[in-house]
């Protein structure tokens, strides 16, 4: 055993920690000079399996001086997905590094990083760097930033799953293709001058990755690494130390058989909170923002006593405040903290020892990174609830059991060929020290993201960045780039501030600040929404009642209101689809269902629900398609169920209203959930003649989407995204950002220009391509289609909704215009109306 070994293993002896053998095995894989992932669960000690390893690296390869080697310069860059991660790893690596007595700083840099102290961090470098994929570009967008990773040893990606088929993942790639370059050169450089013609493999630079399960672990690597990694170095590192989840769902003391999407979740309160009180500390996960704020006051008013002891926890509150929340479940003085997906990722609150998930997290591998945040450390049990927001989404919960059970995760696709992040990455480079087109292009090659990158599309990027390309060329602020002597390179001052100003690939809807009139900020919210509200106007943010006084330069003032009523904030991308994983163990629960057996207490509790479906319609088994046709006053109503997610839907929808129309003229209207959809028209359709005409075909596929569906506009919508990454755009500068509306404007006639006279632009046709694969998953829509051609078609009528069609007609009420009762009333109303029909039947 080598010295770092040894001094890692007594370290572990000190604590009195087991070293686990998957730790074991990254350590020997690490010194060895391999890369590759690291697959971890959550809460398994996955940080220390990393950062041991390299310090008994650097430990050996130092064995007389490591104590008192000082000026290392930067040997580790740590890159993590959330900046909130950061504190709690560096407070951890600076722990061990104390411990053994080196003489190294552990520092971090993100967007919340004080000028201060990145000044410091320039002048002495820290050996350990924390930091984020946007913060290591602002880094490459600095003089002489090869300086800065001339003496690095390794890279580590935290949760690289979260970033993989992401842009912000491309964004990495790209990161890395140059680190890699750059110490490419540096190691040559100091071969020649040694006279050294021997390479050994702790000369690579190590990259390595630390994931979840998911279903393309092998895939992420190659993504990781790029293409021209040399692949007896490449190593996949599982832990297999069987982390023991428990899941239970909070079933509801009565079965509603006519149940809609969202009404359910709040009622289950009660229970919910008879489940918080046995806890320790609780996290209740909810999937969007607006929900978060809603539970939060939910519990405030019927449960007053957890003022004080409660809190929230979401992206959009200031980051003083989200600090605050986890700087105190740390310190054990909360009992409850209502969140999102803000802490999903690894941070370490090991005073929590419950999870609950209010409705269907809609994917496997997003249920089991929450769950993890309960018994967050080595050995301890996880438990999760799942509370359902409507009684079908009960069935939801009995897949997710099962998905997890038999080891059933979702796949992330890596993107490819993403135009608008490369051309952001060009100007960045040329605003550091300008770059070689030539030289770029090759290191670009051997991403994942660019491997199949055409010569004529780089050379479109690269005059666009010069020369405004074939439309914009009279136009100074898109001729960014000068070229001289075969050096592409930004030499205005102005173009380089913006540039630095506007990095980055997370893009919303313009927000404003939200600031008390007396001082302090709560956080940030979406411009569309606050524009809505009057001066005067009561809203609730950040659990508190707000009264709205000015809006000022995209800052909205507010004092604390006494009104109990008001609206809550929305924020844009709140639904999220079924996974198709979930999506398929839930077609295999439903056909339990139809066969009669009962092995689930989920399955159990459905019986009333499941009992009127058959009784009106039909329950398919996996071997059937089941469609059902009902009249009512407002028409003929058509509901398809194939189980595939909203998304889906709303594609296949609109394909068959388009293929239908083609037999006869008719004028439809769409409703759909995650479990079908709804064709509603004035005029019965000639339904068995659609199907004789091969109504699930996926001949012409495209073709009859780019009929039945607005892409153009689609596309145009996509394409706001595009036009801001690529910095075709400017958002303004902090406190004067541009207005929503006049974003819109600007990216929509940019959008219209390159569309009528340059046919071949990359940015337009990627703008297309997002809308087909992000909008619609056209590839999945191809696969459900070619799965419902082998089902045996069951077509039903009943007189009124079944319990699978309810909720799908629930969503459409949004369909009609003059509205006096609320929805709420409307739909109990209706409920009440089929439960008894259903009874007397």
């Amino acid at each position: 055993m080598q010295k770092g070994q040894k001094i890692i293993s007594d370290w572990f002896e000190t604590k009195q920690w087991e070293q686990f053998a998957f730790q074991k095995e990254m350590q020997q894989a690490f010194i060895a000079g391999y890369s590759g992932l690291l697959n971890a669960p959550t809460g398994s000690g996955k940080t220390f399996a990393m950062f041991l390893p390299f310090i008994a690296d650097y430990i050996n390869k130092h064995p007389d001086n490591y104590q008192t080697r000082t000026s290392n310069g930067l040997q580790l860059l740590w890159i993590t997905p959330l900046r909130a991660l950061t504190n709690d790893i560096r407070k951890a690596m600076q722990t061990v590094v104390d411990d053994l007595g080196l003489p190294w700083k552990v520092a971090s840099r993100t967007g919340d990083t004080s000028s201060k102290e990145k000044a410091a961090l320039k002048k002495r470098q820290p050996e350990v760097l924390l930091t984020t994929p946007e913060s290591l570009h602002i880094m490459l967008a600095t003089p002489d930033y090869y300086k800065l990773f001339e003496n690095l040893q390794a890279v580590v990606i935290d949760e690289w799953h979260e970033l993989l088929g992401t842009k912000r993942g491309v964004q990495l790639e790209l990161g890395l293709s140059r680190l890699k370059a750059v110490l490419s050169k540096q190691f040559a450089v100091s071969i020649s001058e040694s006279d050294n013609n021997a390479v050994s493999s702790n000369s690579q630079l190590k990259i390595w990755g630390i994931s979840a399960t998911i279903g393309n672990l092998e895939q992420a690597s190659e993504v990781l690494l790029g293409n021209n990694f040399p692949k007896d170095l490449i190593k996949l590192v599982r832990a297999d130390i069987g982390k023991k989840i428990v899941i239970e769902s909070v079933i509801p003391k009565n079965i509603e058989k006519f149940s809609w999407a969202g009404h359910l979740g709040i009622k289950l309160l009660p229970q919910v909170i008879e489940i918080v009180e046995k806890s320790k500390t609780t996290l209740i996960f909810t999937n969007t923002r607006s929900q978060t704020e809603i539970w939060y006051m939910a519990i405030l008013d019927k449960y007053p006593e957890y003022a004080g002891i409660m809190a929230m926890h979401h992206g959009s509150l200031d980051n003083e405040l989200r600090n605050w929340v986890e700087e105190a479940l740390h310190n054990e003085l909360l009992k409850i903290v209502v969140c999102t997906s803000s802490l999903d990722l690894g941070v370490d609150f090991r005073p929590v020892d419950t999870v609950i998930q209010i409705g269907s997290p809609k994917g496997v591998a997003r249920f089991m990174q929450r769950a993890g945040r309960s018994g967050h450390h080595p050995g301890a049990t996880s438990k999760a609830w799942f509370v359902p927001t409507h009684s079908l989404e009960l069935l939801e919960g009995a897949a997710l059991k099962q998905a997890i059970t038999d080891g059933i995760f979702e796949s992330r696709d890596p993107i490819i060929l993403a135009m608008d992040v490369l051309m952001q990455y060009l100007v960045t480079l040329a605003v550091s020290d300008g770059f070689k087109p030539d030289e770029i292009f090759k290191e670009l090659k051997t991403t994942y993201a660019f491997a199949d990158l055409e010569p004529r599309d780089f050379d479109q990027i690269l005059d666009f960045i010069t020369k405004g390309g074939k439309t914009l060329s009279a136009y100074d602020e898109f001729l960014k780039v000068e070229v001289e002597n075969g050096v592409y390179k930004v030499n205005n001052r102005r173009v380089a501030m913006r540039h630095r100003m506007s990095m980055g690939t997370i893009v919303s809807d313009v927000s404003m600040r939200v600031k008390f009139l007396s001082g302090g900020n709560l956080g940030s919210i979406e411009e569309s929404f606050l524009t809505k509200i009057k001066i005067g106007g009561n809203f609730f943010f950040a659990g508190r009642s707000l009264e709205l006084v000015k809006i000022k330069d995209m800052t909205a003032f507010v004092k604390k209101s006494p009104k109990k009523t008001g609206i809550i904030p929305s924020w844009i991308g709140g639904r999220m689809p079924l996974s198709s994983q979930l999506s398929a163990m839930f077609r295999t629960k439903l056909d339990e269902v139809a066969q009669g057996k009962e092995t689930d207490v989920e399955i159990v509790a459905l019986q009333p629900l499941f009992k009127v479906q058959s009784e009106l319609s039909h329950i398919p088994r996996k071997t059937e398609f089941l469609i059902e046709k009902f009249t009512s006053t407002n028409g003929y109503h058509l509901f398809f169920y194939p189980f595939e997610g909203r998304l889906v839907h709303e594609g296949m929808a609109s394909i068959f209203a388009y293929r239908i129309s083609k037999i006869k003229k008719a004028n439809f209207s769409i409703a759909m959930n995650d479990y079908g959809f709804e064709l509603l028209t004035e005029d019965e359709v000639m339904l068995d003649k659609a199907l004789e005409n091969d109504l699930f075909s996926t001949e012409n596929l495209l073709e009859d989407i780019q009929q039945s569906l607005n892409a153009t506009e689609m596309a145009r919508r996509r394409f706001r995204d595009i036009a801001h990454i690529a910095g075709l755009v400017f958002t303004g500068f902090p406190g004067k950002a541009m207005k929503n509306k006049h974003l819109q404007a600007s990216t929509s006639l940019l959008f219209e220009v390159f569309s009528e006279y340059e046919s071949e632009n990359v940015l337009v046709k990627q703008a297309f391509h997002e809308a087909l694969q992000f909008q619609l998953e056209e590839f999945r829509l191809r696969e459900a289609l070619q799965r419902i051609q082998k089902l045996k078609v069951v077509i039903t009528e009943s007189e009124h909704p079944t319990p699978f069609a309810f909720p799908i007609l629930v969503d459409g009420l949004s369909r009609e215009k003059l509205i006096t009762e609320t929805l709420e009333e409307r739909v109990a109303k209706m409920s009440m109306r089929y439960e008894k029909s259903s009874l007397l039947k």
